[in-house]
């Protein structure tokens, strides 16, 4: 499986950033990577409205590896987490 890649920054609400990549199926488009990624930041708590497309910005393309592409059949989406991030729950 092809996928976009979306290079994403948010703020947390205590002023932190919070660094992420969304990975969607390849021509899935920046609106729905921009979703995704609200989707993910209101699941972790932060303000989503907070996050505008010039913040979620296609970076390239790529293929995912079987993880990735389970969680893109299953969600629509899989979130890299980078810088500023909470722990994975395991």
């Amino acid at each position: 499986m092809q996928i976009d890649v979306y290079d994403t920054y948010a703020t947390s609400k205590q002023g932190a950033v919070i660094h992420f990549d969304v990975f969607v199926e390849r021509g899935t488009g920046g609106d729905k990577a921009l979703e995704y990624a609200r989707k993910w930041l209101a699941g972790i708590g932060e303000d989503p409205q907070k996050l505008d497309q010039s913040h979620c910005r296609y970076c390239h393309s790529e293929h995912a590896n079987p993880v990735v592409q389970g969680t893109i059949k299953k969600d629509g989406y899989y979130i890299l987490q980078m810088e500023g991030c909470p722990e994975p729950v395991v």
